[in-house]
């Protein structure tokens, strides 16, 4: 069975090609500012996108019609469980007119259904960031004004948490897991018996602070600072998303980076990336509560995760809660194939959107 894989970026398209589980291709077409200038919207891009995957595709000798499936990364659909989801004309509906927000991963979905409809073979997306399995006490913020939102990276930590129980010889719907995805953004999950109980924010809203996100602010301070007169709606939204955490202390939103400025023996690096393992490190133990001290293991993955630094922090601090299982990495792509092949093999079964 060969499954084409599609994961839309903001500046790039990655694309792979699977037999079963073997990778047959797999390539990173990046996209200049030039390139996307042309479009007004993200929607627009897609003709110009679906052209250049059919290119990649032509070079490696790869034919449309000996596809046995298309799955792409899921968008800002309405909150869904998770899973693996068929692409619906409904799906296409919300993701084309961003029904929750314009992204590039949108067009994930959107290109998948138009190849796999050519072909007559079925489309998917699998564990979008809106995934949300909240238990009815985690939505509650504290204001009736205010609700807690599950957004995340559902896709890598729910592939996360298989591997995890795979590796325990247990299945995923038996296990409970506290989930680390360490990227960009940061977002910590309760996993209880398949489903992500309670989770952080990850977008702009709560949690540990991450390369570029603030995380969870002092709210005096936040208030005060937004009716300050000095910064606009937008210069705030930045300091939350963008500009906040690691970029806002150290001037990078690079890991890399700062863990080499630590090994120089940069005294500052070295506190925030200390500061940033002990906020992640207090959202595991807080998700150890929400799991009742019945954990399986915890795990850290995203890119950050190959920061012997930053993981050896995190491990020094929770290691009383149990295993610690490091998957570092975003395994996007892995995880999508999986949850394609998951359905062909028919140990799943594609939900409805």
């Amino acid at each position: 069975m060969k499954i084409l894989v599609i994961n839309p970026g903001s500046t790039s398209t990655k694309i792979a090609v699977y037999e079963n589980r073997q990778e047959l291709m797999q390539k990173t077409i990046r996209h200049s500012h030039d390139d996307l200038a042309a479009f007004s919207s993200i929607g627009d891009q897609y003709p110009f996108r679906v052209k250049i995957i059919e290119k990649a595709l032509r070079e490696e000798g790869i034919k449309e019609e000996d596809l046995s499936a298309v799955i792409g990364r899921g968008g800002l659909l309405k909150p869904i469980p998770g899973g693996v989801w068929n692409v619906s004309k409904k799906m296409l509906e919300d993701l084309k007119k961003g029904v929750m927000g314009e992204h590039a991963s949108n067009l994930g979905g959107i290109i998948a259904y138009n190849i796999a409809e050519t072909e007559h073979i079925p489309a998917f997306i699998a564990d979008p960031v809106v995934v949300d399995e909240m238990e009815p006490e985690a939505r509650i913020a504290g204001h009736p004004d205010f609700t807690r939102l599950s957004i995340f990276h559902a896709l890598n930590q729910k592939a996360s948490a298989r591997k995890a129980a795979a590796e325990l010889g247990k299945k995923y719907e038996t296990c409970n897991f506290i989930v680390a995805h360490m990227g960009g953004g940061i977002s910590v999950g309760a996993h209880r018996k398949g489903s992500v109980i309670d989770v952080n924010n990850a977008l702009n809203g709560d949690g540990p602070f991450s390369p570029e996100r603030s995380g969870g602010l002092p709210a005096g301070q936040l208030v005060k600072m937004c009716f300050s007169g000095t910064f606009s709606e937008s210069e705030m939204m930045k300091k939350i998303k963008g500009n906040g955490g690691l970029k806002a202390y150290l001037g990078t939103a690079d890991g890399n980076e700062v863990e080499e400025r630590i090994k120089k023996g940069d005294t500052e690096a070295a506190l925030i990336m200390n500061a940033m393992g002990y906020q992640i490190a207090k959202e595991i133990g807080a998700l150890g509560a929400v799991l009742k001290g019945e954990i399986d293991s915890i795990i850290l993955t995203g890119g950050l995760a190959y920061s012997d630094i930053l993981v050896q922090n995190i491990k020094n601090h929770v290691s009383f809660l149990g295993k610690v299982l490091v998957y570092p990495g975003e395994n996007e792509m892995e995880a999508l194939r999986d949850g394609a092949l998951r359905i062909l093999l028919k140990e799943e079964k594609a939900q409805e959107y």
